[in-house]
């Protein structure tokens, strides 16, 4: 296994967001489930990725499929009391960052759980907010 994937998984068990950060590229490009938009660079995404890990409970990588660049983690978790499963399709860059990150999840009753917990969170997050204020 890469040795990001392998920090991936122990930065995202340990729900620890700079431990995130520190293997995003510069530039990296994040598409989440719930928002329509592309997250693009290390500080924004990494505030949201900061959030997600902290809405998730009981999450746990099932699979982890890949090779070289590309990779696929298939995981398991809670949101609420609402089960979820997913996907996060991770696309390395040549010095084995993060430089793609997309999170494809089911069901959808789930997913929206989750725009919702996420939007209560981040909404009071004066950090995230300059960072969204970037996207309009």
């Amino acid at each position: 296994m890469h040795p990001t994937i392998t920090q991936m998984k122990s930065a995202v068990a340990s729900g620890n967001p700079d431990q995130l950060k520190a293997i995003l590229a510069p530039d990296v490009r994040f598409l989440p489930p719930t928002y329509y938009k592309t997250w693009t660079g290390r500080d924004p995404v990494a505030a949201v990725l900061g959030h997600v890990v902290q809405v998730f409970s009981d999450f746990r990588y099932r699979r982890v499929m890949g090779e070289g660049l590309d990779w696929a983690l298939e995981f398991q978790c809670k949101i609420g009391d609402l089960d979820a499963v997913g996907v996060d399709l991770i696309t390395l860059n040549q010095d084995g960052l993060i430089q793609d990150f997309e999170v494809v999840m089911r069901p959808y009753k789930s997913v929206g759980a989750l725009r919702d917990a996420m939007n209560a969170r981040v909404m009071t997050d004066a950090r995230f907010l300059k960072f969204k204020d970037a996207l309009s």
